[in-house]
């Protein structure tokens, strides 16, 4: 049975309104319960992945992770926020899932790590722990009428959160031995590397923190105020474009490795992924194939805010150097610190629950876009007072 506590998130009302204009509202914003838990998956060592080609596997991974989650929340019919960051996921859950998320991503943490050699982190801190140390998480729904919502949060309660996850005297969930089972149903990973849209000629890759953690967060608001001035609305600057996306040509068995099995039939699978491919290319020819290439465009996760701001943009060198004239700016100033990371195309992995027609497509900039982006963060952080 569920209680009001389990549906906190579920019943809050989205917010029509700019993401700007909406930082800057801060009785826009609700007090996370403090029973909830945050966690956190995080690829150790997702740098020397990436340097090692794997870029598009880490982001699979950490897809990989968010979709277990959602399809549990699906069963339980729960709404939870959850942040794509390339290498990770963070989930804000209520106790009702705690136990059961846990031990699937602890499965899932030895399945990638046996088949893949990719070590995903995984650890849990309750909210009333971040609370206890004086630190803030509260959420808001931003509405889009022509896709889905997403979670916007604001205070320094995740990045606590994350320092102890991943510090030196990390909160690693300890490994159970027992065999579990995953739920990796509606992922899909089936687009190539996606080229910059057409007139555009940089993917842009940005993360921004601001060196003031009270709430209301407005040097974020002043750099979101200033992406949309440079690059226009979210539509205008958006990654994903239907000319560019193109189909893999070969066979993944990402989800049975991460499943722990192998193929029983290779040959059979590998011509059952070119028969794929065929239809494929019919289907999106049909009205209603390129209705759900619109939806994909409509529905690619490119802003993520999570206490900081996470996005990816696309545009041409001239709009980047203006923004990046204006990052320089608040961040001579003292209000904000940015890491970015600059690449000619996006890759995209995909949620898609066919009986209710969701569709949720994480997007990162191609070469490790957040990780790299990450990497020039953590290098101006470690070197200044923010």
């Amino acid at each position: 049975m569920q209680t009001e506590n389990n549906l906190f998130y579920k019943k809050m009302p989205g917010q029509y309104t700019s993401l700007g204009s909406m930082l800057r509202k801060e009785e826009l914003f609700k007090v996370v319960p403090s029973e909830w838990q945050v966690i956190i998956t995080d690829i150790k060592g997702s740098t020397k992945a990436i340097l090692d080609g794997k870029h598009e596997l880490v982001n699979l991974v950490a897809t990989g992770s968010i979709v277990i989650v959602l399809n549990i929340a699906f069963r339980l019919d729960v709404s939870i926020p959850f942040f794509f960051g390339g290498d990770g996921a963070t989930f804000i859950l209520p106790p009702i899932m705690k136990e059961e998320v846990l031990l699937a991503l602890n499965q899932y943490r030895q399945n990638t790590l046996i088949n893949l050699n990719l070590e995903l982190r995984l650890g849990a801190v309750p909210v009333k722990d971040i609370y206890s140390k004086g630190h803030v998480l509260k959420l808001a729904k931003l509405a889009n009428p022509t896709s889905f919502t997403i979670p916007i949060l604001i205070g320094d309660g995740l990045n606590y959160a994350e320092k102890l996850i991943k510090g030196p005297d990390s909160l690693i969930c300890p490994n159970n031995q027992s065999q579990h089972k995953i739920d990796l149903s509606g992922m899909q990973c089936r687009w190539d590397k996606i080229s910059a849209p057409a007139n555009k000629d940089e993917i842009v890759t940005l993360l921004v923190v601001a060196c003031d953690t009270t709430c209301p967060p407005t040097a974020l608001a002043k750099v979101l105020d200033k992406i949309d001035e440079i690059f226009g609305a979210t539509e205008k600057r958006q990654p994903i474009s239907i000319s560019k996306l193109k189909l893999k040509t070969t066979f993944n068995r990402y989800e049975s490795k991460v499943k722990g099995r192998s193929p029983k039939n290779k040959t059979w699978l590998i011509l059952k992924t070119g028969l794929l491919k065929l239809t494929s290319d019919v289907y999106f020819r049909t009205p209603q194939g390129k209705r759900f290439l619109k939806t994909l465009v409509q529905t690619s996760d490119t802003l993520v805010v999570d206490g900081k701001i996470n996005t990816v943009i696309s545009g041409n060198k001239g709009q980047r150097l203006l923004l990046q004239q204006a990052l320089i700016q608040l961040e001579q100033s003292g209000e904000i610190i940015y890491g970015l990371h600059i690449s000619n195309a996006s890759i995209m992995s995909c949620y898609v629950r066919e009986k209710d027609d969701l569709h949720i497509h994480f997007v990162d900039g191609s070469e490790g876009g957040y990780t790299n982006a990450a990497i020039m963060l953590k290098s101006k952080i470690r070197k200044s007072n923010c």
